[in-house]
């Protein structure tokens, strides 16, 4: 499956972003997706998965309350909505396609995006 993320960009601290994970080539439906960042000189970052269907999803800790992950298997589409901006928050955005949210909680996936910039001024 090939992934493509998208929606990333410059937005000032307390604002808002929403990026997609937009699927071809496979039964999108047939994968677990997941987000993950990666800031400048620091290691990748879980952010938050979702199940195949979207009943199961997790958001990382730090995160919760202004993260969430939700699917569109229609549209084979995955949304990152993004509040609360902060400076920290800058990174690239990647989104990941595996077999279980519990395998890409983990960082273990089959398939990767080329990443979104998202660039969060103060």
């Amino acid at each position: 499956v090939q992934l493509q993320a998208s929606g990333g960009g410059l937005v000032q601290a307390g604002g808002s972003l929403r990026l997609s994970c937009a699927a071809s080539g496979r039964t999108f439906s047939d994968y677990a997706v997941g987000w993950f960042r990666q800031a400048l000189g620091k290691e990748r970052e879980v952010i938050a998965g979702i199940s195949r269907g979207g009943g199961v999803t997790y958001t990382a800790e730090s995160m919760k309350g202004r993260f969430a992950i939700s699917r569109d298997n229609a549209k084979n589409t995955v949304y990152l909505q993004m509040n609360s901006l902060k400076p920290e928050d800058t990174a690239v955005y990647y989104c990941a396609a595996g077999s279980s949210t519990l395998t890409l909680y983990r960082g273990q996936a089959d398939y990767w995006g080329q990443g979104t910039q998202v660039t969060v001024s103060s």
